[in-house]
Formats: structure tokens, sequence, C-alpha cells
């Protein structure tokens, strides 16, 4: 976020000088080219933070309150400068500064947003507020309550101003508490009070510019720690939408391809004898043409959920597992010819959310392909065990089992991400996989807890870009 001018709201631009605005000091230690316009008095002081809203709100409200102080300390005592004056004119005059000085001090105070920025640019604003308080200050004598007024003034310009402008108006207050101490230097304890106030005053000054600059340095901090954390989630949300492309194209378009060179391999086969079977080669033509609409359908369908507007406001309905845990697996054992058998223990599952229904059924359609591809097996069983705690799947082969743990673990090395994928999908569902060998074949079990939302920690991002 730049600071020009036209990017600030009025209750925030206020803060920045117009020459600040038109041009920013350089934040990284470097200097200014030669020639190049002053940045006023932010040239010694931490630079403005990009985002200034935070910061410029404190400095706002420091700022009123300083000016309210200020108000009230007139307020009481203009009693004090009126009953050390004479009548006629000196009165008449003490009477018309108290009046402007409370006046201006209310204005600025209720039009904050008017006035500060005028009272930022002019800086002989402040001076002409100061000397107001000085007449005043002079006729109430420095040990009145209108001698903690002046405090604000250093205040008031380290806030606004730096270090040039604290310093500046710090040493005409001091000098000003100069001039009335030798006017009341015989008065009892105006030695004391003067040294006292003059204290606070050279305080005051150094706690407004700290303040200030403080608040830019944490604003500055604080945008930095937030980009940092923007490009981290940034970064994460890439590498989860890569791993969960690289499921989807595995799970769909890849499982389809393979099957589709597997036909395209028969038919070659085929054709290739000394006498053809025409009925053979229609069959496997069929069976190409078919592979290859569904693996353009599988595609269309990925497209169209990468191009889907996702609603933050409404609620997808739960999709029912049993039913379509049904038809996956009719679909595979009327594609495959491998009897696929289903079997639903206990009471009907819980209305799932449709990521999570779509998980479950990409672990068992993952397992079921890998018995027909790998297991060598004669039959496939599937068992969906619902119980008040948990829900089960279980995908059971005759085959011939796992390859050794060694070729499991170097799975996503060569090539082979369907394990990788299954258990990606465990993790984001936070459920439990286990896959052990049977006797004989293997046996995939998986195991989501119900009742309580899963709660898993996310994988680390060097892993999913691994897998992905």
């Amino acid at each position: 976020m730049r600071t020009r001018g036209r990017n600030l709201t009025p209750s925030t631009r206020w803060i920045v000088p117009a020459a600040a605005r038109r041009r920013r000091p350089p934040v990284d230690g470097t200097t200014a080219p030669a020639g190049a316009p002053s940045t006023g008095y932010l040239q010694d002081d931490a630079a403005p933070p990009a985002t200034l809203r935070l910061q410029l709100n404190a400095l706002q409200a420091l700022s009123r309150q300083t000016v309210a102080v200020r108000l009230t300390m007139l307020a009481i005592g203009t009693p004090f400068a009126m009953a050390n004056t004479s009548d006629g004119a000196p009165t008449h005059a003490v009477l018309i500064v108290a009046a402007l000085g409370i006046t201006i001090s209310y204005a600025i105070l209720r039009d904050w947003d008017r006035f500060a920025p005028r009272l930022l640019a002019h800086p002989s604003l402040m001076a002409l507020d100061l000397l107001l308080g000085a007449v005043l200050l002079l006729t109430a004598s420095p040990v009145s309550p209108l001698a903690y007024a002046t405090v604000c003034t250093p205040l008031l310009s380290g806030l606004l101003y730096g270090w040039r402008g604290a310093g500046l108006f710090t040493g005409l207050q001091l000098a000003v508490l100069l001039t009335v101490h030798r006017a009341w230097e015989h008065s009892p304890g105006a030695g004391a009070g003067t040294l006292l106030i003059a204290g606070f005053c050279v305080a005051a000054g150094i706690i407004g510019v700290t303040l200030r600059n403080l608040m830019f340095r944490f604003g500055t901090a604080t945008q930095a720690l937030a980009e940092a954390t923007s490009r981290l989630a940034v970064a994460e949300a890439v590498e989860s939408e890569r791993a969960r492309l690289a499921r989807e194209l595995h799970d769909s378009v890849a499982k389809t391809l393979h099957g589709l060179a597997l036909a395209a391999d028969a038919l070659s086969t085929s054709a290739d004898r000394p006498a053809p079977d025409p009925a053979v080669l229609r069959r496997q033509a069929a069976l190409v043409a078919e592979a290859a609409r569904r693996a353009a359908a599988e595609s269309r369908d990925l497209l169209t959920d990468l191009r889907r507007h996702t609603d933050l406001t409404g609620t997808t309905p739960p999709a029912d597992l049993t039913t379509q845990l049904t038809a996956r697996t009719q679909t595979f054992a009327t594609r495959t010819t491998l009897p696929t058998h289903l079997t639903h223990t206990g009471p009907e599952p819980p209305p799932l959310p449709p990521e999570t229904t779509h998980h479950l059924l990409a672990i068992v359609t993952e397992a079921l392909e890998n018995t027909h591809r790998h297991a060598h097996a004669t039959r496939a069983d599937v068992t969906l065990t619902v119980t008040a705690t948990a829900l089960r799947l279980t995908i059971k082969d005759d085959g011939v089992g796992l390859p050794s743990a060694h070729a499991l673990a170097e799975a996503s090395d060569s090539g082979h991400f369907g394990l990788v994928g299954m258990r990606e999908r465990a993790e984001q569902l936070g459920a439990h996989l286990d896959i052990t060998p049977g006797t004989p074949g293997t046996e995939v079990t998986l195991t989501l807890p119900l009742g309580e939302p899963p709660t898993h920690t996310p994988r680390p991002l060097h892993q999913e870009s691994a897998h992905a």
C-alpha cells in the first residue's frame, strides 16, 4: 500500500506531511540521492509504514487526548490569570487570549480530522497556540495549574513532527518558562515550579517522539510479518492444490488412460493375427472408444471442478455414502468382471459432507483398482461397518498380496502414486488407514471417527510438494 494522499482516508492522512506523501524516505538504510526533495520533519525519524491505519489511529487518539488535557488546564488556569491582572485593558486582553486559546483547543478536539492536517502542514499554528498560552502563563504565575498546560505543547509536537519539531517547540517552551520565571522570580515557589515544569516539558517532548517512532517501527514490523504470513499461506495453498490435482488426475484420467492403452494394445494384437475375428475387433474397438469417451468425460469433470466458483455463504447438502458405494462397486464389477461384493453392517452412516464422501469413495476405488491390476485376485469384498463412534471401510481380496515394505516406501519415487494418494486422503479426513497382508491377499482398512470434527496436523510443505 502506497502512502500517496489519494490512498489515505481523512482519518489517517493527517499524520503524513505533504512532502512525505510525495516521496517516502528510504527504509533500507540508504541515503537519498543529491537534489532529492526533503522529507521535512520525518527525515530523522522512523519511516511511516506502508500500512498506516492502525498506527495513525493510535497516534490520532494520543494527540486528541493531549489536546483535551491542554483544554482542561486552560479552563482551570484562566481564573488564576484573571486574578493577577489589574482592571481595565489588561483584564480584557487576558480574557480575549483565554477565550481564543480555549476556543482553538476545543475546535481542534471536536473537528480533529479537519484541523489536524492544517496543523501538521503549518507548524506556525502550533507556535501561535504556544504564544497564547505564554500570555496566560505570564499573568497566572508558574505555580498555577496553567503551567501544566505548557507540557502538552512538546508532547503534541513530538507526536506530530518528530525529533526536529519536538526540539524546536520544546526550546521555545523553555524560553517562555524562563521569561515567566524572571517575571515571577520573587514569588514563593516560582523557581522550583519553573524547574519542575521545564523538566516535564523536556520529558514530554522525548516521550512524544519515542511513541511516534515506536508505533511506526511496530507498524513496519507488523507489515513485514503479515506479508511473510500471506506468502506462506499462498505457498501452502498452492502446494495443497498441486497435491489435490495429482490425486484427482491419478484416480480418474490416469487410470482411464491406462485402460485405454491396454485396450489399444489388445486391439493391435488381434489385428496382427493372420485371420482376425471381426467380432473381436469390433468389441475391442468399442472398448477403446468407450475408454476414450470416459477419459474425456473425466477430464471435463475435473476442469469443471477447477472452474467452479466456491460459494462460502451456502452449505452443500450431505451425500449418501451407502448409495454411492453400492453404485461404485457394481460399476467396478461390471467393468472388470471381477466378482465384488458389498456388505453393510450396523446402522446407516450419518450424513457426511460431500468432500468426505468423495475421499472415502476415492480410497475404495483405488484399493479396488489395485486389486484388479496388481493382485491377480479372483474376488474382492468391500465391508462398510458403522458404529456409534466410527465408520470403518474394509477392502479385501484373495490376490498375491503386497510388495515388500521397501517397495512401498519408494512408491512415490517409482511413479506409483496410488498408495500415496490414499494416505493423503485419509490424513485430510483425520482417519486412520491400515494396509496389511492377508492370508492370502491384501486388506485395506479405513477408520473414520464419528461424533467429533477430525483434528489432524497438516502435512509439511516439503512432503506435499514431493507427493505432488
